[in-house]
């Protein structure tokens, strides 16, 4: 393990300012975590008024690589967190040296490139489906070659819910498909034809205790996380599996925060590595309300250097995602539904695709494994 050099900083006193990277949701709720263990926030972001500067208390509106303002920001701030990993790793390059980073620059180099991805999960012991890097159409045609189709391209960088990528499922669609991804090199990666998506919340504080979440179950809409069942309805060793893969990975990152990894369950029972989120993620949602400390409230104390908490279920849930005009139609409803849950992120605008909420109905422990998942969409 590296070590530390502002460890005698920590654990950080009550009232200390914990700085934030990004100001979208994941930070509005790393905030109100934050609040409620004692801490301020301080949010850094480009935009005016994003949702996590609404519940902070001071906020930077400049840009990543503005080094004056980060020096500011540094000067004000205990320590430093991101809520997304596209922040540049330039941003932490210049932080680092003033203020504690957590997690630092590996976790974010990794994450935010899917080569360097990839190769991780292998290193980590994670079994990740056959890919490839491609930095021409000569070189894609050759990787799909070897990989066979159907197939995905993506971009390196910068893709999230569904954005950044396309299905090659014949010839045709590999001219098509280089000249409109950018930016390069891409990767190509085989179509993996899983039965659901899985994914496991680590957490990791800086003395390598580790807390992991029991595994969920994911189902998308349109290319956006729409449900997450936890437990996950799968074999229980399926999902002690997930649970290790994402504390081995937390454990290779020498994390200090929390992460998600996302697995494909393939028919036979075997976990494939999809991707990595060093940070509160969309699956992690349900332990807010189900569980006695939430992935933010994880993510603050490893943050700050405190004990992890407990990262026990104390109820079955289901958590959905509020998208758009149409999630928001729904707050009549859910506002009167029993064992329901809303978390609202302050966002001004509906517009379409976009995250405007999410809603977490809890159940008792062991409901989800024998209820109908008819009967339970139409209890949300």
């Amino acid at each position: 393990m590296s070590v530390d050099p502002f460890a005698s900083r920590f654990p950080l006193p009550p009232n200390a300012t914990i700085g934030i990277l990004g100001g979208g949701q994941l930070g509005r709720m790393s905030a109100l975590a934050a609040a409620e263990l004692g801490y301020r926030c301080h949010i850094y972001a480009p935009g005016q008024d994003e949702p996590g500067m609404l519940v902070s208390a001071a906020r930077t509106v400049a840009g990543y690589e503005d080094e004056a303002a980060l020096a500011a920001f540094a000067a004000a701030v205990d320590a430093v967190t991101f809520e997304f990993e596209n922040v540049p790793a330039r941003t932490l390059e210049i932080l680092a040296p003033l203020v504690p980073c957590r997690p630092g620059r590996k976790a974010l180099a990794v994450c935010q490139d899917r080569l360097q991805e990839k190769a991780f999960f292998e290193s980590a012991g994670v079994p990740v489906a056959p890919w490839a890097a491609v930095t021409s159409e000569a070189e894609l045609r050759e990787a799909v070659a070897r990989i066979g189709l159907p197939a995905v391209l993506k971009t390196t960088r910068l893709g999230y819910d569904g954005r950044g990528q396309a299905v090659l499922r014949k010839e045709a669609d590999i001219a098509r498909a280089w000249e409109t991804l950018s930016p390069r090199p891409l990767i190509l990666e085989a179509f993996v034809p899983f039965t659901l998506e899985l994914s496991a919340i680590a957490a990791r504080g800086a003395d390598g205790a580790t807390a992991v979440y029991d595994a969920v179950e994911n189902q998308h809409r349109h290319h956006i996380l729409d449900l997450s069942f936890a437990p996950a309805r799968v074999p229980e060793a399926v999902a002690e599996s997930a649970r290790a893969h994402a504390a081995s990975v937390a454990a290779a990152l020498e994390l200090v925060g929390v992460l998600a990894v996302e697995l494909f369950l393939l028919p036979d029972g075997r976990l494939l590595g999809n991707e990595i989120a060093p940070r509160p993620h969309n699956s992690g949602h349900w332990t807010q309300d189900a569980c006695q400390s939430s992935q933010f409230h994880q993510h603050i104390r490893a943050v700050a250097g405190l004990p992890l908490g407990s990262p026990s279920r104390h109820s079955d849930a289901v958590m959905q995602n509020l998208v758009g005009p149409e999630g928001m139609a729904r707050l009549p409803a859910l506002y009167g539904a029993a064992d329901t849950s809303v978390h609202l992120y302050g966002k001004a605008a509906a517009r379409e695709g976009r995250k405007m909420g999410h809603a977490n109905r809890l159940f008792p422990l062991a409901t989800l494994e024998r209820t109908a998942e008819a009967q339970l969409l139409s209890m949300l």
